[in-house]
């Protein structure tokens, strides 16, 4: 954790490219998880008998996410390289000016090539890992939550809708008014376009 506490202050004037590179990089994993749903909804409309205006005006509107998320994908592309790029250059001006500060003592320890090194390759190693962990660390686990999330709120309301269908169910019972059944069947109907999304 020192390390890592060492390093993080390294990132400095470049906080705002790493920020703006997380809310790039959720931008575009919420339209890419969008994407699938409105298709799936669109191939239900078509099968429903959609017009074609209907059709033309979701397959603009997809064209329009995907447009954004590819935007969303480049600029964080931008962002991301600019961050982890300035992140390496300070990590380079620390380790040289603390280089600058061994005695002699200190600096007969260490080799020329070994020092080159460190500021070499060792710091483009860096620099690689930070450029992946603001984006694909970040993006990765991002999009199967995003899926869950959803699931989970569409069971939650899959279960709100039984509960109010089974309380209705037993009010019906215990009322022999032909008008409570009547709006169980029309609560009934309602509820066959969200088991047929499911199914689908």
């Amino acid at each position: 954790m020192n390390k890592i506490k060492q390093l993080s202050k390294c990132i400095r004037e470049y906080k705002k490219p790493t920020i703006i590179t997380f809310v790039l990089i959720i931008l575009e994993a919420v339209i890419e998880t969008f994407i699938p749903f409105i298709t799936a909804n669109l191939v239900n409309n078509i099968k429903a008998g959609a017009s074609t205006n209907e059709i033309l005006e979701t397959g603009i509107f997809l064209i329009f996410l995907a447009a954004l998320s590819l935007m969303c994908g480049a600029c964080a592309g931008f962002t991301c390289a600019k961050a982890s790029a300035g992140f390496a250059k300070n990590i380079r001006n620390d380790v040289f000016t603390k280089i600058q500060s061994f005695s002699f003592f200190n600096i007969d320890k260490f080799s020329t090539a070994s020092l080159v090194t460190r500021l070499t390759t060792d710091v483009n190693n860096v620099q690689m890992s930070y450029m992946m962990i603001i984006r694909t660390a970040i993006r990765s686990p991002l999009m199967p939550l995003w899926l869950m999330l959803w699931v989970v709120i569409s069971l939650l309301l899959l279960l709100l809708l039984f509960l109010f269908l089974l309380s209705v169910f037993f009010l019906s019972e215990n009322l022999p008014c032909p008008l409570s059944r009547k709006s169980l069947r029309n609560t009934t109907s309602l509820m066959n376009p969200l088991k047929k999304m499911f199914v689908e």
